[in-house]
């Protein structure tokens, strides 16, 4: 794979990614013992080159809590038995990781409601007045 595509601006190179196959943890048999299937993909945003600065800026203030020391982030994936699959899943998780954090939410504009829109609010409190006047019985 030559490159992690994440959206149309990042694009990160493969030398960037650093792959770690070790034995997973907990139930599995001899299956455990023998095969190194988790994967640990590691990536630093910090020295990367496919992140503008304002985009490692925004992302750094988004996920820098879950970086390393060393400004890795690391992603750990055992979904299944198999290597190439668990590589899959974890550059997947990579890939919804950015994305999510690098999205900027939608700039609010203020706005003020309409002329038909205050009539309309303020012809519903009068009506409402008016059914509570109705209810006042005369002595």
């Amino acid at each position: 794979m030559a490159e992690l595509i994440v959206n149309e601006r990042v694009r990160i190179p493969d030398d960037e990614l650093r792959v770690a196959f070790v034995r997973s943890s907990g139930p599995g048999g001899q299956n455990v013992n023998k095969v190194s299937s988790k994967v640990e993909l590691r990536w630093s945003p910090v020295d990367s080159r496919a992140l503008t600065p304002l985009d490692r800026d925004y992302l750094l203030s988004k996920i820098g809590k879950t970086l390393t020391n060393e400004g890795e982030l690391i992603i750990v994936s055992t979904l299944t038995r198999d290597q190439a699959r668990n590589r899959e899943d974890a550059e997947a998780k990579l890939v919804a990781l950015l994305r999510a954090a690098l999205t900027r939410p939608k700039v609010r504009r203020a706005t003020k409601p309409s002329r038909g829109a205050k009539e309309r609010r303020i012809a519903g409190k009068k009506h409402r007045g008016q059914i509570k006047r109705d209810r006042k019985f005369d002595d």
